[in-house]
């Protein structure tokens, strides 16, 4: 469940325990608090038995607000602190979107992992230095795609698709849809180059699932469209957003991301993916299943067999975090392989370029 259904940027689930570590194994340490999103992040990995060993954050007030989640934690003075503190396995983060690169760069040469929020980065510059960074380094990059791995009815959806249920998957089709609640959003946000785009921001997370259900290495981008549609007094954001892809094993996505939640949803959006596959579909309800149920992670599967709903929500839990330790303790890729985070941040950042490109130039 998560703390604050209705702001997408207070989302933070909570889950079972189930460690895959002993007492103290794993000591990580969290940085930059720019987003809500660590808080996620930071449960995900405390349910699979991680130890939080430091917070940092430049800004005291955040740490505070850190510690009446966390009562404890111990207070770096700095990064510098954390960075020096070799017991530290990996650092979880949730940087303005502009800076997780630099960000991910200096964890990665202290000979720590780096766990960041979505988007992982915003240049195709700066994927180039990450790339060259994990590769010097031999560190890892990982991102926080929390539509997929940290909603039961994704994680499930994942374990299905693996099965067999429907077949060869050939489409996916991803809806995004987010309160924007202007009033509590950070200055940060109103400036695209800081964010990436609304298609970088909201659209990864559309293109890691279609990457991940369909089994694709690559992808190109055909089209795609980005605007500010209804907010002439906030000119730095897009309010909608759109992009078409071809996989390169056939597969296509077609996906929307917006920030038009009417204030009438009791959730901040009703995201919904829809897994088309040779022999069924899926279809993922994952924060609400509208006028029949107001909680989330509600899965509906159509086969040769009939027609299925799987409510999941307290039945599956978040795998994803227990994988990731385990990954960085065996130098072994089970969470979410390197080359899948990199791809997903660079046909995001694609899209958005498309999109800008195709913008007629305004007088």
């Amino acid at each position: 469940m998560s703390t604050n259904r209705r702001e997408g940027m207070a989302y933070a689930p909570t889950g079972p325990y189930r460690p895959v570590v002993g007492e103290g194994e794993f000591p990580f340490a969290v940085a930059h608090l720019e987003h809500g999103h660590v808080y996620g992040q930071v449960n995900g990995l405390l349910e699979a038995g991680a130890h939080l060993r430091w917070v940092y954050d430049p800004d005291p007030a955040k740490v505070e607000v850190f510690l009446r989640r966390y009562p404890g934690t111990p207070v770096a003075r700095d990064l510098e602190e954390i960075l020096a503190d070799d017991s530290v396995r990996l650092i979880a983060a949730a940087a303005v979107p502009s800076e997780r690169c630099d960000l991910g760069i200096r964890v990665m040469a202290a000979g720590k992992d780096y766990f960041t929020d979505k988007a992982p980065l915003t240049t195709l510059a700066q994927l180039a230095d990450a790339r060259a960074a994990t590769a010097r380094t031999g560190r890892k990059y990982l991102a926080y795609y929390s539509e997929r791995v940290h909603t039961e009815s994704g994680v499930r959806a994942g374990e299905l698709i693996a099965d067999g249920a429907i077949g060869r998957v050939v489409q996916v089709l991803g809806l995004g849809p987010h309160r924007l609640s202007l009033a509590s959003r950070p200055g940060w946000f109103f400036d695209k180059a800081r964010t990436g785009g609304i298609l970088v921001d909201l659209g990864c997370h559309q293109i890691e699932q279609f990457l991940y259900y369909t089994g694709a290495a690559d992808a190109e981008v055909i089209a795609a469209r980005a605007e500010n549609l209804a907010h002439p007094d906030a000119p730095g954001i897009e309010d909608f957003g759109e992009a078409l892809l071809k996989a390169d094993n056939g597969a296509s996505n077609y996906f929307r991301v917006d920030w038009f939640t009417a204030d009438g949803l009791p959730t901040w959006g009703d995201g919904r993916t829809v897994v088309l596959g040779t022999d069924g579909t899926i279809e993922m309800r994952k924060y609400i299943d509208l006028a029949r149920h107001d909680d989330g992670d509600h899965l509906y599967l159509v086969d040769h067999q009939g027609v299925h709903h799987m409510p999941l929500a307290g039945t599956v839990g978040y795998p994803f975090f227990g994988e990731l330790i385990l990954d960085c303790l065996h130098r072994t890729e089970h969470a979410m392989t390197q080359a899948h985070v990199f791809k997903t941040a660079e046909l995001s950042l694609l899209a958005q370029q498309a999109a800008d490109a195709s913008r007629p130039a305004r007088g």
